[in-house]
């Protein structure tokens, strides 16, 4: 009789199992829905008995007016959650083009420090959130646009200027003597030309100091030289305007003693490769434009042929043997003669023609395009008889906003993640720099997108100009990626959008480490955590192109005070195109910022070593990497990062880092 004891545990596990599978049913149908209710109940309870936490995801929002009735700098954080769903259960999601983004406002807050403590910098910052107030309140008084931001500009905008087929300018409208120039409405097209008539003058002693300066017994230096350039939009106020061709005869020559004639172009105040034509013909074999060689031959002083050579001339001339005709020409600008030379834009690049003879000619640079000439500078030692420009293009190009922003819905930023992340970018912008943020969102931005460990945003001040804010407030709406720091923008105070990048990364985006870079800069996302990561996760970590022992200047367009920086040597610091800190550090700075001890110095990179530093003295050692392919002065091949790119160039290497190569976008 023992067989039924086997059955009746069976029974029983079979019982067992059946009643685990109806609760889990349960629990399954019935209470994870009420979850989310509950936590938020309990969370509630719980507010009273624990210490106030940042929130994980705190927004920074501006989403009503009550917004500016607390402080203007600092606008009242959103009742609502950040993020809410994008719809309910039977009633469809709003779309994205119907309903705009709110702009982000940093929550930074200057508050005024003792008499004792004060700085020159306390002043001047104080004057820039003061001035910013009205704008503040501009933007936030702005009906929100019932379309996207791409809306045409409004009717009651001036018209653009006409675009003339030619322009003629005679020397009784130009001014005798410092820059000369001569508006181009339109640009140039390919086809263009360009024809200035003019004489150089006779030679002067230099002006420049370490130039005329010479021994006892040498003669003063003497220098004859002029510049034609085709110029466009100023970029930055404070910044020369991009030259997009700068044409420099130098007649009585440079260093090499010969005349000589230099070609380059400059965005953003840095020289590209210059293209020095100094008397010889370039290589056939070289790169040509629209098959024009780069510099044409003339006759030097050093050009004397021996007997040899017209010996072997005469024979091969008796024996009949053929030879091949070359005509030598003299240099072809001389003191006090009168020229005629004209500039042609081509499909390759630009001719140079002077008295009816091609002189040279200088490739399109990658970052240049014909319409962006939208005048000619003359400058340095010339009169001018006459300019005449001829086959200029019949349409306006737009430099508005809408020229340069794509409102497509791959560009804009997606939700903030709800977990700390691996690294937060913050990149300085300028309010009118549409072109600059659209090529980072169409390159190495995309990086961002791909990854939801990486956030990057860029961080913009309010301009001068309404409407240059409203164009702002749209553009954040839209692609949600800007966040807007409530002062006047100015040089001086770029620091304190470095603050505001750090206080981002600890208090609305946690990350494990916080980059700075400008809206210039290209950025190898990949490379960079790569060598971030070579240093221990629990150590504090400071990476860049770090200088060393630099002193500032105290003369020059640069100079520092013994007021604003009474040291003489600058601690250790990186380069302010790139660099990357670890949150401990990020951390300190936000909080040496709210206790009003926060030292601040109007070179932001310059502030970031002097922050580490003093971090690493009072709280706990820092590992510092230098590498030097966090590139300041451009770009080299295999960069980390690479500064003063234009908008092309982002692209261009863009493209490049896709197709795996790490080189840059040289000119020819």
């Amino acid at each position: 009789m023992p067989a039924p004891a086997p059955r009746k545990k069976r029974l029983v596990r079979a019982g067992l199992l059946a009643a685990a599978a109806a609760y889990f049913a349960f629990v399954i149908l019935f209470e994870l829905p009420l979850l989310p209710f509950l936590a938020s109940s309990s969370g509630a309870a719980a507010t009273s008995s624990l210490p106030i936490q940042h929130p994980r995801r705190r927004e920074l929002e501006a989403s009503s007016a009550a917004a500016f009735t607390t402080s203007p700098f600092s606008p009242a954080r959103p009742a609502k959650p950040a993020f809410p769903a994008s719809g309910t259960a039977g009633a469809p999601a709003p779309s994205s083009a119907a309903t705009p983004r709110l702009p982000i406002f940093s929550s930074l807050l200057l508050l005024p420090r003792p008499n004792a403590t004060a700085t020159p910098f306390d002043a001047t910052a104080a004057d820039a959130f003061a001035a910013a107030r009205p704008h503040l309140a501009h933007l936030q008084a702005a009906p929100a646009p019932a379309s996207s931001a791409a809306a045409s500009a409004p009717s009651s905008a001036a018209p653009p200027p006409a675009c003339p087929a030619s322009v003629s300018v005679h020397r009784e409208r130009l001014p005798h003597d410092g820059v000369r120039v001569v508006e181009l409405p339109c640009g140039l097209a390919v086809g263009s030309h360009v024809t200035v008539v003019a004489r150089p003058r006779p030679a002067r002693p230099e002006y420049d100091p370490k130039i005329a300066e010479r021994k006892d017994g040498e003669v003063a230096v003497m220098v004859s030289q002029f510049m034609v350039e085709l110029v466009g939009t100023r970029a930055v106020d404070g910044e020369a305007p991009p030259r997009i061709l700068h044409f420099n005869p130098r007649i009585r020559g440079d260093y090499s003693r010969r005349p000589v004639i230099e070609m380059n172009s400059c965005y953003r105040m840095q020289w590209g490769q210059s293209q020095r034509c100094e008397g010889f013909a370039s290589r056939p074999a070289e790169d040509t434009v629209d098959g024009q060689l780069k510099c044409e031959k003339w006759i030097r002083d050093d050009d004397n042929k021996s007997e040899e050579s017209k010996m072997k001339w005469w024979v091969k001339r008796l024996i009949g043997r053929p030879k091949d005709v070359h005509i030598s020409w003299p240099y072809p600008f001389t003191e006090g003669k009168l020229f005629v030379m004209t500039l042609t834009a081509g499909l390759e690049g630009y001719h140079v023609n002077v008295d009816g003879r091609h002189v040279a000619s200088f490739p399109y640079r990658t970052g240049y395009s014909l319409e962006d000439a939208t005048a000619l500078s003359l400058n340095g030692d010339i009169d001018i008889e006459s300019i005449f420009a001829s086959s200029l293009p019949n349409s306006h190009p737009s430099f508005a906003p809408e020229r340069y922003l794509e409102m497509s819905e791959q560009w804009r930023a997606p939700p903030l993640p709800t977990e700390p992340v691996e690294l937060f970018i913050g990149i300085l912008s300028a309010a009118s720099h549409f072109a600059e943020r659209m090529a980072v969102r169409k390159s190495w931005m995309m990086y961002t997108r791909k990854s939801s460990n990486i956030v990057a945003r860029f961080f913009v001040a309010l301009n001068g100009k309404k409407e240059v804010n409203a164009e702002l407030k749209k553009e954040a709406e839209f692609f949600g990626d800007i966040v807007i720091v409530p002062f006047i923008d100015s040089y001086d105070l770029v620091v304190l959008k470095t603050v505001a990048i750090a206080e981002y990364g600890v208090r609305v985006v946690p990350a494990k480490y916080v980059m700075k870079c400008d809206d210039d800069t290209f950025v190898r996302i990949d490379s960079v955590l790569a060598q971030v990561k070579k240093v221990r996760s629990d150590r504090s970590v400071y990476v860049g192109s770090i200088n060393y022992f630099h002193r500032p200047l105290r003369s020059g367009k640069w100079a520092v005070t013994y007021e604003e920086w009474p040291e003489e040597v600058y601690p250790n610091y990186a380069n302010g195109p790139g660099y990357v800190i670890s949150a401990d550090i990020a951390r300190y700075i936000v909080s040496e910022f709210d206790n009003q001890t926060l030292r601040l110095f109007k070179m932001e990179d310059v502030s970031m070593g002097m922050w580490v530093e003093k971090f690493n003295n009072t709280r706990r050692p820092v590992e510092i990497r230098h590498d030097v392919r966090f590139y300041q002065s451009g770009c080299f091949d295999g960069y980390f990062t690479a500064h003063y790119q234009s908008p092309q160039h982002m692209i261009c290497l863009w493209r490049k880092l896709q197709s795996g190569s790490a080189q840059c976008c040289n000119v020819r």
